[in-house]
């Protein structure tokens, strides 16, 4: 995953309205201590009908911004704790995971604080796997039957999606390299966005790009882009961007 001090484009396009947040000097300048504390697979998924998501895994963990009683979450793989106010950790340059999933998280949270998000946090136990379900009708409404790339592999909508459609996975883990979902094949390494789009009539990319530096990838491309998942919530909110996560609380 990218870590390499670049700063990504899309927090460029979020520096206004990260910094009309900071001009409510109640939130920004008052000593708020948030807490962005890595979760375990439990305390983020509870018991889902499968062993196989990344978090259970170990290659990515899940940190969590307490801002009150309000909650935001960002998956990272470059984990840790960290308190301040939120001017502190707003203003955290984004130039590796670890800042830019702190950055998140805590962004997530003050828009729930704000109630201009109602979902922030992931799903638990069966929600997953049911979320597949969910997505399969999502892109069936409004695509048909469309040619689909994944970004960023999600087992259980994997699971369902290579049943109804023409399924590419692309996914960052080695690991992970051959993992076959029906007729679909998981590819890892190195790729090539053009000829993705070429084949493609749908990218579905999950949320975590956004932590891990690859996003500006996906954004303003020719074909639809949904992005997935808890991490990308109050970015895609703030920048119009498409977003399924219909589960999460």
């Amino acid at each position: 995953m990218s870590d390499k001090g670049k700063i990504p484009g899309i927090f460029e396009a979020l520096k206004p309205h990260i910094g009309k947040i900071l001009e409510d000097r109640e939130l920004s300048s008052q000593q708020v201590n948030i807490t962005c504390r890595t979760l375990t697979p439990e305390e983020a998924l509870g018991n889902p009908d499968r062993d196989d998501f990344p978090l259970q895994k170990g290659k990515e963990k899940l940190m969590q911004a307490e801002l009150g009683h309000y909650g935001g979450q960002a998956y990272t793989d470059r984990p840790g704790n960290i308190e301040g106010t939120v001017a502190e950790i707003l203003n955290l340059p984004p130039i590796n995971n670890f800042n830019r999933a702190a950055v998140v998280a805590v962004l997530n949270a003050i828009l729930r604080s704000k109630n201009e998000l109602e979902r922030t946090i992931h799903c638990k136990n069966e929600d997953p796997g049911l979320c597949g379900y969910d997505l399969v009708k999502e892109i069936s409404g409004r695509y048909g039957q469309p040619r689909v790339v994944m970004i960023g592999l999600q087992p259980a909508m994997a699971e369902k999606l290579s049943k109804v459609f023409d399924l590419r996975i692309i996914d960052l883990d080695p690991q992970n390299e051959g993992k076959k979902f029906n007729n679909t094949c998981v590819e890892t390494g190195q790729y090539s966005i053009i000829e993705l789009e070429k084949w493609c009539d749908l990218f579905l990319v999950t949320g975590s790009t956004i932590v891990n530096g690859t996003i500006d990838l996906f954004l303003d491309r020719a074909k639809p882009v949904i992005f997935f998942g808890t991490s990308i919530a109050g970015p895609a909110k703030l920048l119009g961007l498409e977003h399924f996560c219909p589960r999460s609380t």
